[in-house]
């Protein structure tokens, strides 16, 4: 029995759809929304035919990443009444030189700021995220290294 045929039987699946259309005639500036509604601008450099005008669509990967276990770490931090004064995530990932550049590994650093926040805590929260709440650490670990670590500052 393959994994897929594997995750049917075990979990409910849900569909999600994503629409993508060109801005410019002939040129790589794309708006995306997906189910929730929001869209969001995807564009390339000029020397490629681009307009320069959004996001490249795989530097949106490092932000999938950075929002989705940021807000499972706020939100477990929150219900266990830490009060935070700042909140950062910075991703760095590495890529190949060449093409199809595709990330190798990427490690997420998250930076804390406020008064007695517990090491425990944070590492709780952190730990939970990513083996439990992140859907997209979970699918990327599954084609690259992901690596974590943390500062609390004061």
């Amino acid at each position: 029995m393959t994994d897929a045929l594997s995750l049917n039987k075990e979990q409910h699946m849900t569909t999600k759809k994503a629409f993508v259309t060109q801005v410019h005639k002939n040129g790589i500036t794309f708006a995306g929304r997906t189910d929730t509604n929001h869209w969001v601008m995807m564009d390339g450099p000029e020397e490629f035919g681009g307009k320069d005008s959004g996001i490249r669509p795989k530097e949106m990967l490092l932000l999938a990443l950075a929002g989705c276990t940021g807000s499972d770490v706020a939100s477990i931090l929150a219900k266990k009444r830490i009060a935070l004064d700042s909140f950062d995530i910075e991703i760095t990932a590495q890529q190949t030189d060449e093409h199809p550049k595709v990330y190798e590994s990427m490690h997420i650093e998250y930076i804390f700021r406020g008064k007695g926040i517990a090491v425990k805590d944070v590492e709780r929260a952190i730990e939970l995220s990513q083996t439990k709440y992140c859907g997209v650490t979970i699918m990327f670990e599954k084609a690259m290294k992901i690596t974590h670590s943390y500062r609390i500052e004061e």
